[in-house]
């Protein structure tokens, strides 16, 4: 049982850009604790370099793992309580060891932004997640924690404070400063490509019910263009990650039962400002989003950490129930979204999954963050992670 199992976390990945962050975070975090954790990659010699590198502390078990062999990622899967794997893009590299976890109860979180291999994974490997017990959790970095999360925290305040859910909430981004991953663009050129060949996932990637079969809400707003919302006095740009952000918060809302409504109507922008000046950046943040794929950052390639340590992100939830009352809540972290925080929201995500989460409370299946462990992994992100989640208005 995962409960006799040699490690709590295996961090697969971890000689890439982002696991070799996710190893240091662990290392200094929770060296001298309990914590049993170990490195996983194709190379011992390069995982031995990195951890001189990063200052691992030497007794940091490492384990040659490699997608290419998928009798090394079980092997590896029965060693675990959980698999943090950091090796993308995930429809290239991904189902295997998803395999490996679905069939041996293993629980496994990863960084995936890809909702067509995403679609796949429900579809193929429910029912075995199910019968093994093993939770697959999804989207546990900067997509898409801080929105789920910051979806689900405002629906329980709206419930606490009113009595009531919100049918609609804005998600917002106010302030956000970091650089766009290089793996993330090669998992859009990945799914591009796929589509190129495959077109009925280019309607996948347009409908935000994608992720919740069998489930379809209310029509959905676009958020494709620029828009003056003068309640909150502000212009609202495109948000270049609500594609996959929107499709998890909904799968989360179909996964808690329908708790959010089965009238739930979600939508993500960034605000730019009022009057003009909030106009033209708004037009601004459009294009820009529009030339994503022009010279994108290559996968490994990623910011330094003076820019890491500098980065930061503000995200605001606006919540109206039905009977006319309004929430303002807020998720915020310290750190560049894309990387200074993501390793330590998966990191989190992935000992949160083993060690506190029972699964009598939550059995296996495929998830998103806000079903799988919801307050308790905020919890976890508001003590270890520089996350914070306020509410800021209610009434």
């Amino acid at each position: 049982m995962a409960d006799q199992r040699e490690f709590d976390v295996i961090v697969y990945g971890s000689t890439g850009y982002t696991g070799r962050l996710v190893a240091e975070y662990l290392n200094q975090q929770y060296t001298g604790s309990d914590v049993k954790w170990a490195m996983a990659g194709r190379s011992a010699d390069k995982m031995e370099a990195v951890a001189k590198e990063m200052g691992i502390a030497n007794h940091i078990p490492k384990i040659v793992a490699d997608s290419s062999n998928p009798e090394t990622l079980a092997d590896m899967a029965k060693r675990t309580r959980a698999v943090l794997t950091t090796v993308g893009p995930y429809q290239l590299y991904g189902t295997d060891m998803v395999v490996a976890c679905a069939q041996n109860g293993t629980d496994y979180v990863d960084l995936c932004g890809e909702p067509a291999w995403m679609r796949d994974t429900v579809r193929d490997f429910q029912a075995a997640a199910e019968k093994s017990g093993a939770r697959i959790v999804h989207s546990c970095g900067f997509d898409s924690v801080p929105f789920d999360l910051g979806v689900f925290y405002t629906q329980v305040k709206a419930q606490e404070k009113f009595g009531e859910t919100c049918p609609r909430i804005r998600g917002r981004v106010r302030k956000m400063q970091g650089k766009f991953s290089g793996g993330t663009a090669a998992s859009f050129m990945e799914t591009m490509k796929r589509a190129g060949h495959q077109p009925e996932i280019l309607g996948w990637l347009k409908d935000p019910f994608s992720l919740t079969p069998g489930f379809e809400g209310p029509k959905q707003p676009h958020g494709a263009k620029p828009i003056l919302e003068e309640d909150i006095n502000s212009w609202s740009a495109p948000f270049i990650m609500a594609s996959i952000n929107t499709k998890n918060v909904h799968r989360s809302n179909a996964l808690l039962g329908g708790k959010y409504g089965e009238d739930f109507v979600y939508d993500e922008m960034m605000l730019t400002g009022p009057g003009e000046q909030g106009e033209k950046m708004a037009q601004g943040v459009m294009q820009m989003n529009n030339s994503m794929g022009v010279n994108p950052p290559k996968p490994g390639e990623g910011p330094t950490k003076e820019e890491r340590e500098n980065g930061f992100y503000d995200v605001i939830f606006i919540g109206d129930t039905k009977s006319g009352k309004r929430i303002i809540a807020s998720v915020a972290g310290d750190k560049d979204p894309g990387y200074g925080s993501t390793c330590k929201m998966i990191a989190e995500s992935a000992l949160c999954l083993a060690l506190d989460i029972d699964r009598d409370c939550v059995p296996g299946g495929i998830y998103t963050p806000a079903p799988a462990m919801g307050m308790t992994l905020i919890e976890r992100l508001e003590k270890n992670a520089g996350l914070t989640f306020t509410v800021e208005q209610a009434g």
